[in-house]
């Protein structure tokens, strides 16, 4: 964790202490971890609508004749098959088998790309892009000048068309457009979103993001529309079993071994495209699973994984209680033989082993 003291303050800072933000140093930011309580933030979400300023995100430009070369050779997905206003999800991967970050890759128009990061990873990302940039590509990092507020749940669409005239039903999933809201022009309008139960991540200028963020509460009123923070974030985001860049997957994990094969297209070349391929032909020898508990506990990370034996098969890499499900799930690296949705296997809680089960994600259909 950040000191306090080193940490930046995202713009609307003091708008989320008015708001009885908790606020806490997360990557390299100062974050509301939570306004009420997580559970029932995660249970608005779900259920409603919320919304999270994510403000701490990072955005860079990629612009040129070869900026998809560019973006080809250090993304492992195949960002060719992007036309105008569609969005990928890829990772970066490392030249030792690992990845450097997840990311999101937007296409604007041809020859120019948006690459959204992980916050804690700005730095880290853009020195690893321009190391690889021969192309000639223009980059600029427009991280510190975007605000990013994710509005997520089943009224999201709902309690933000009073601000917009796109119609944001018929916006699909992993497309987005640009257009006017809430009296700003250009506003990147993204379907997407960490939650799983829906929504849109709107991109506004650092400047206009007061303006947004009243004009969206006032909207939303109608539909129940609250803060939430960065504790249901998480169990929002554990629920679907998406993978939390530091958490789940990092600078030793490979995509293959995180089951994110379908994010690593061989049909081109990119960093350690050699080796990744031959880890897929001769299998890997341990894989990210989603796990329940069958007795009662909470599972967290760096916790051991048994099997009946009690011999260390792996390791808790995220883990909660699912506010939804009512009961202990988490995520973990677990030797390849016991990867199997349905196999029994045991997370040591307290020098106790109890028993779980392997199951496939996500754990909230």
């Amino acid at each position: 964790m950040t000191e306090i003291s080193s940490a930046k303050k995202i713009p609307l800072h003091d708008i989320h202490v008015q708001a009885g933000g908790k606020m806490v140093p997360f990557a390299g930011y100062i974050m509301p971890v939570r306004y009420s309580s997580d559970i029932e933030e995660h249970n608005t979400v779900r259920n409603g609508v919320g919304i999270f300023d994510v403000s701490h995100m990072g955005e860079f430009m990629l612009k040129g004749p070869k900026a998809l070369d560019l973006i080809q050779y250090v993304t492992s997905n195949d960002a060719s098959k992007l036309a105008d206003g569609k969005i990928q999800y890829s990772c970066f991967p490392n030249d030792k088998g690992g990845i450097v970050d997840d990311l999101l890759v937007y296409r604007i128009r041809e020859n120019e790309y948006m690459l959204v990061v992980n916050a804690s990873n700005i730095e880290k990302d853009w020195n690893w892009i321009q190391q690889h940039n021969t192309f000639g590509v223009e980059m600029e990092n427009i991280s510190d000048h975007l605000c990013l507020f994710a509005v997520q749940g089943p009224k999201a669409s709902a309690a933000l068309q009073a601000l917009t005239p796109v119609d944001l039903q018929s916006l699909e999933y992993y497309t987005f457009t640009k257009g006017p809201f809430a009296d700003i022009n250009d506003v990147i309008i993204s379907a997407t979103g960490y939650t799983g139960a829906g929504g849109f991540e709107i991109y506004v200028p650092a400047k206009d993001a007061n303006h947004v963020w009243t004009q969206i509460m006032e909207a939303g009123s109608l539909y129940g529309i609250k803060p939430i923070g960065l504790g249901a974030r998480d169990t929002l985001r554990l629920e679907m079993g998406y993978c939390l860049y530091g958490n789940d997957i990092d600078d030793t994990t490979s995509p293959l071994e995180a089951g994110l094969g379908w994010i690593t297209k061989f049909s081109k070349s990119f960093i350690n495209s050699e080796n990744l391929k031959s880890q897929k032909e001769k299998g890997v020898a341990k894989k990210l699973i989603g796990f329940k508990m069958e007795e009662r506990g909470i599972p967290r990370a760096h916790y051991t994984l048994v099997n009946a034996s009690g011999e260390k098969i792996g390791e808790v890499t995220s883990g909660t209680q699912s506010p939804t499900l009512g009961l202990g799930i988490g995520m973990g690296y677990v030797q390849s033989a016991y990867a199997t949705s349905e196999t029994e296997i045991y997370v040591t809680v307290r020098d106790k082993n109890l028993k779980a089960k392997v199951v496939k994600l996500p754990f909230v259909k």
